[in-house]
């Protein structure tokens, strides 16, 4: 087992925290959140007073934070992790951020003689619970190597993307997909609706015909057919409208940089931007059936 430092126990971050305990690692957690951080010290992690206390003797460092610029931002400087650590600690990464911080946040990982990876996650609050995430891992294969087993106590599926940011990039172009599938799925339910056909008949041709897809089956944005889907517990997020709208921000900058052409990526984040602006960035983002149903 790993001694573990682990910085940012939010939404995803404190139960993936809790999972490592449970696998028998030994945690050392940090959050500027006091109720976070009681929360994993009721389970079996230890609290940290500080970036540098959570750094100190552990073998790998885990963060889940909002944005690039916190992930750089507790990297670097005096009072960062990485001049805190031992050369040689493993910098896990499972923050969503741009391809470009990630490359920048290994680099300067490997010029402090650390290994690094980005692993960005797919399952949501409930896949975190479950310990059933989707690890899009970027990094060297040795790095990849040494974050697999510490990876396999959180997620079922491990996936080595490639070299640094690779994870991050397969994480945008995923959800990418996913946003845009479910607006697809959405429109599909309401026309059917305004043409006189049953949601549950629809579901039930459509999960079995060419029309398949996650947002259908696994996720279906409206209430009835998939018992386990927020749209039978009025839209509480397993995934957030904002947190989709950040994702698709982020596909967007990445396209723009890579001169990509992505107009329905494009079109969704207009979409779901016009939604969070009316109050609704904390529902579901599968509750966009709801504006596209004239709510």
């Amino acid at each position: 087992m790993a001694k573990i430092g682990f910085v940012g126990l939010g939404n995803m971050g404190g139960p993936m925290a809790a999972n490592l305990v449970r696998a028998g690692h030994e945690v050392k957690v940090f959050d500027l959140s006091a109720e976070a951080v009681k929360a994993a010290v009721d389970i079996g992690a230890t609290a940290s007073a500080s970036l540098a206390d959570v750094a100190g003797d552990v073998e790998a460092i885990v963060t889940v934070l909002p944005a690039g610029k916190h992930v750089l931002a507790v990297y670097d400087g005096a009072d960062g992790l990485l001049n805190n650590a031992a050369p040689g600690t493993l910098m896990i990464d499972s923050s969503t951020i741009e391809v470009d911080a990630a490359r920048k946040a290994a680099e300067l990982a490997k010029q402090k003689g650390m290994r690094a990876v980005d692993a960005p996650i797919s399952g949501g609050v409930a896949g975190a619970t479950a310990g059933t995430l989707t690890f899009m891992v970027g990094g060297e294969a040795e790095a990849f190597a040494a974050a697999e087993p510490i990876l396999q106590a959180m997620g079922s599926n491990i996936i080595h993307a490639g070299d640094s940011g690779a994870g991050q990039a397969a994480k945008i172009c995923n959800n990418m997909i996913l946003g845009v599938s479910m607006i697809a799925v959405s429109e599909a339910f309401m026309l059917a609706k305004r043409l006189g056909v049953d949601a549950q008949k629809l579901f039930d041709i459509s999960s079995k015909a060419s029309g398949q897809c996650w947002s259908l089956t696994s996720y279906c944005p409206v209430p009835g057919p998939v018992p386990a889907s927020p749209a039978n517990r009025d839209y509480q997020p397993g995934f957030a409208v904002d947190m989709m709208l950040k994702d698709l921000k982020l596909a967007q900058q990445a396209s723009a940089s890579a001169n990509a052409t992505t107009p329905m990526g494009a079109l969704a984040e207009s979409l779901y931007a016009m939604y969070s602006a009316g109050g609704n960035g904390g529902r579901d983002f599968s509750a966009i059936v709801k504006m596209l149903d004239g709510e």
